[in-house]
């Protein structure tokens, strides 16, 4: 009796949430906060990216939940990755083409550019890691590893553009990235370490 009732009550809440502004809002939110979520999501997901890895604190159960994490957060950081691209793009902040062919943004072509570069490794470095069985033998996975790694420096050229490329970041934002950083630096240093005692 309710299974009718639902669809049109739902419809009835989304009129009203429409009507009461909560779009606006929400679009205002997702401008100035899907890019530091992505950024965020995909800082999360290098950290457990380093974190599968570790073979002196985890056991190979951690490890597998570890990288369950890690392909979780992935995930959800390009879902936020979407998200902003399609935000900034409706919301006229930049073009398809900038979207789709890197530097060619007429305001801001390098920064906006360094951005579409790190949407593209990511993007690669996530189809990869999902196919990660179709590189097998010694060179597959060294390609697999090197194309992995490559996560990294889409990473650094994300920072640059979250950091540069709109207006100025607010305060909570900055301390986001710069926390990010460093948790990453200090993950990363010791992973190699670690693989330089070994």
């Amino acid at each position: 009796m309710l299974r009718p009732a639902l669809p049109a009550a739902l419809l009835l809440f989304l009129a009203v949430t429409v009507h009461a502004g909560a779009m606006d809002t929400l679009i205002r939110f997702l401008d100035f906060g899907a890019g530091v979520l992505a950024l965020v999501s995909l800082s999360v997901t290098v950290l457990w990216g380093l974190a599968a890895t570790d073979r002196m604190v985890l056991h190979t159960g951690h490890r597998l939940l570890a990288q369950a994490v890690h392909r979780g957060t992935g995930v959800a950081g390009l879902g936020f990755l979407g998200l902003h691209i399609w935000v900034k793009v409706t919301e006229g902040h930049t073009g398809t083409l900038s979207v789709a062919v890197p530097f060619t943004d007429g305001a801001r072509p390098v920064l906006i550019g360094l951005g579409t570069l790190a949407a593209y490794v990511f993007v690669a470095v996530a189809v990869t890691g999902a196919v990660r069985g179709a590189f097998t033998g010694v060179t597959g996975s060294r390609w697999w590893r090197a194309l992995h790694m490559s996560a990294y420096i889409a990473w650094a050229l994300a920072l640059v553009h979250g950091l540069k490329a709109g207006r100025q970041a607010a305060g909570w934002a900055t301390a986001g990235y710069v926390l990010c950083l460093a948790a990453v630096a200090v993950r990363l240093y010791l992973r190699l370490r670690a693989a330089r005692r070994s």
